[in-house]
């Protein structure tokens, strides 16, 4: 018993995706780095150290990493039956953060752990695709009426829940998640039919009766009404401020051309023209400093990211590994879409990170659980 049960842990470590483990730290690497240039000369003027938000995101990539082999080191079928608990306290943090939760900025969306924040929407993404994986999977791949009922509540709590607080952005990476469970998951053709004709109705529904506050429907047409040029007068409202931000990190993404200006060359990054440059659009920074070349790379390592994660839910054993692995896919692959297309002027500004680049731990943290558990289901395929 002790030679088999010394043999069977490195068999299963030897089926560690390294190239998906690897690209993880690359970016996150590459993300502090990405803070840095875009802080280190205002916290100069400031009087801080330069380096001040590199130490800190160089902390949360490390211990995320550390949280991502340790998820991974956990049998993920485990999870399966403690996947509604792990939902349901996440759902318990997103109400806590309404009683005892800090308030900056107009929204109160996370906990004030001495200098640290701690965002419960981050950990909901995880905590519902677990819920979702489990439930879909019990249904063996043929979703009724009810089944889909059922999925429809566990997505529409924490749904509501991050909106209100509020944080549409976040609400939304929910939505990609579900949208992805469900057509993986056995939903019928007319049942997402029906479900494509409802949210189209609430989405009006949203705007036409005022559901969606004022400045929220400011940051989602931003995009489309931001000129080529900043201008100034347009921060005396907060369309015009949404529009301001858009334009300016269009024109630190022109600036970099296809090679870009160099490493702390950027003039927009270097004087801290873009507004939350370090979180929503720090993509602007790759963009100005590397160009499209630096651009590429990173989004060549995101690509390898989503196609190791889609490789490992092809290879799962079990339908709760592959739709594990297909939330996880969807949570990634929508932020990237609308951060990036957020930073180059072609999406709505949502207010979602570019995981493992913009600054924030607990969205560090929580992709790389997700990315854990994507790494657990793949080194169990053949036990």
């Amino acid at each position: 018993m002790r030679g088999d049960n010394q043999g069977r842990a490195p068999s299963i470590w030897r089926n560690f995706d390294v190239v998906l483990a690897g690209s993880m730290a690359l970016i996150g690497a590459f993300g502090c780095l990405m803070i840095y240039s875009a802080t280190r000369d205002q916290q100069l003027a400031l009087g801080n150290s330069p380096a001040l938000y590199l130490k800190k995101q160089g902390v949360f990539v490390v211990v995320g990493l550390l949280v991502m082999v340790g998820v991974a080191a956990i049998d993920y079928r485990r999870l399966r039956d403690w996947a509604l608990l792990i939902y349901g306290f996440t759902i318990f943090m997103l109400l806590a953060v309404y009683a005892v939760g800090h308030k900056s900025k107009g929204a109160q969306a996370w906990f004030q752990v001495g200098s640290y924040q701690m965002e419960p929407s981050e950990f909901a993404k995880i905590g519902l695709i677990l819920a979702l994986a489990a439930y879909c999977a019990s249904a063996k791949g043929r979703l009724s009426g009810r089944g889909l009922a059922g999925v429809l509540v566990l997505a529409g709590i924490p749904f509501l829940l991050i909106y209100k607080q509020p944080d549409l952005g976040s609400a939304l990476v929910l939505a990609a998640v579900l949208v992805a469970v469900l057509l993986i998951g056995g939903a019928s053709a007319r049942h997402l039919a029906l479900l494509g004709v409802l949210t189209v109705v609430l989405s009006f529904g949203a705007v036409h009766f005022g559901v969606l506050k004022s400045y929220q429907q400011a940051r989602l047409t931003s995009f489309a009404n931001a000129p080529s040029q900043p201008n100034a007068s347009l921060l005396a409202t907060s369309a015009g401020a949404n529009e301001y931000n858009v334009a300016e990190a269009k024109v630190a993404d022109s600036n970099g051309g296809f090679w870009g200006q160099g490493l702390f060359k950027g003039t927009q990054t270097n004087l801290s023209y873009v507004p939350e440059q370090r979180t929503d659009f720090i993509f602007t920074a790759v963009a100005e400093q590397f160009g499209l070349v630096g651009s590429a790379v990173l989004l060549g390592l995101f690509a390898l990211v989503m196609w190791r994660t889609w490789r490992a839910a092809s290879l799962s054993r079990d339908q709760f590994g592959t739709l594990v692995c297909v939330g996880v896919l969807a949570m990634l692959a929508f932020q990237v879409f609308e951060n990036i297309g957020m930073a180059v002027g072609i999406m709505p500004v949502a207010g979602i990170p570019l995981p493992l680049m913009s600054y924030g731990g607990s969205s560090v943290i929580a992709t790389m659980a997700g990315v854990g558990l994507v790494l657990s289901v793949r080194m169990r395929r053949f036990s």
